[in-house]
């Protein structure tokens, strides 16, 4: 008898100071965490770790909050997540950290805020580095002071291209000179048997090939069919149209002032940076099935029949003869914050480069466009 009362307070006693201790709230919205750190909302920010959101807690796009700091150079939000013990070495699903998201939009300042604070120039393995970024991006400064740091030339991002091959690609003439000088090994060659001199030949930068290649080297180039050096998929940076009504979208929707007119011309600019559509029945050999019609939440209940006898199944949005006792529930279409379609527009380039289908991210910015507040 004794135990058993000995056990009964034991247990109350845990459930008094269990009682007393602070509720952990739960972490926000994914989407509604992603905006509050583009916006530069700090005090939201930090009201959200005092309650026990972690560090590195993922936003729908982009990745932590310190990465989508990063992204935006925002310094101070840097600071406080790393204050709070983010991890600047800790990477997206895309193999990319806060220094190389830095890096690509060309903020310096906080390449060296970052590298002051725990991330990595040189990372092990083929992974982005910044200085891929930078040189992909046409950031001719920032890429002196990475090499000047100590950042490789001859890095390999996951397919194996080095910046100087990216520099190729994208006709980076100035960038392209200053990783020769800086030790650039011309004779590499990608996991596809690619070399900056093969890229620049695709891509019809044949001022950049010739700096790459000896004279004979390049002789031979010139001669050789065009057809050799593979079909050239070019990778068009976002123009600053685009980029601009994006920046005015997230600021009317910070400032809850009306976008329709806004979004009316993103979704214009769009469509004309993709070009015309593609046909959507054909890929290479292999034909396409047409995606199956949204579908819908059914919950079907008896009147008579008590709780928990409710029946949940998924229909076709347009399947035929409603149902006599079901109640259709269409989930609501989250909002879609502007970096997710700069960031979708990003990952598409990265993949051309890459030389990685788009197709899957295409409709990705598809939808995203449509779900655009």
């Amino acid at each position: 008898m004794s135990r058993t009362i000995g056990g009964f307070l034991a247990g109350a006693l845990a459930a008094f100071w269990l009682a007393l201790a602070p509720a952990q709230a739960a972490s926000p919205d994914p989407v509604a965490f992603g905006v509050a750190v583009e916006r530069g909302d700090r005090r939201q920010v930090e009201k959200w770790l005092d309650e026990g959101m972690p560090p590195d807690y993922q936003a729908d796009r982009i990745g932590t909050g310190l990465m989508i700091a990063a992204w935006n150079g925002d310094i101070p939000m840097m600071e406080l997540f790393v204050g709070r013990g983010a991890n600047p070495r800790r990477a997206n699903r895309n193999g990319e950290q806060a220094l190389q998201l830095a890096a690509w939009n060309g903020h310096a300042a906080a390449v060296r805020w970052l590298l002051e604070h725990g991330a990595v120039l040189n990372r092990d393995d083929k992974n982005w580095g910044a200085l891929h970024y930078a040189v992909f991006n046409g950031h001719l400064e920032l890429a002196r002071e990475l090499i000047a740091r100590g950042a490789d030339v001859n890095a390999r991002s996951p397919n194996g291209s080095t910046p100087l091959m990216m520099a190729a690609r994208e006709g980076r003439d100035e960038i392209a000179r200053l990783l020769l000088e800086s030790g650039a090994d011309t004779a590499l060659k990608s996991d596809w048997g690619d070399t900056a001199l093969s890229f620049a030949m695709r891509y019809a930068h044949y001022k950049l090939g010739q700096m790459i290649a000896s004279p004979e080297e390049f002789e031979i180039a010139v001669k050789a069919p065009k057809e050799s050096f593979g079909e050239p998929v070019r990778s068009v940076a976002a123009p600053s149209q685009i980029e601009e009504l994006l920046r005015q979208i997230r600021e009317a929707n910070a400032s809850g002032a009306e976008t329709v007119e806004l979004r009316r011309k993103l979704h214009a600019a769009i469509a004309e940076f993709r070009g015309p559509p593609k046909p959507q029945g054909l890929a290479g050999p292999k034909v396409i099935k047409a995606a199956p019609p949204p579908k819908a939440l059914v919950i079907t209940a008896k009147r008579a029949q008590p709780k928990g006898g409710e029946r949940v199944e998924v229909v076709p949005a347009d399947g035929g003869k409603a149902v006599p006792g079901t109640v259709k529930v269409t989930p609501a279409q989250p909002a879609v914050s502007p970096s997710r379609i700069a960031d979708i527009l990003r990952q598409i380039r990265v993949a051309e480069a890459q030389g990685q289908p788009t197709e899957a991210l295409r409709r990705e910015l598809d939808e995203a466009m449509a779900k655009l507040k």
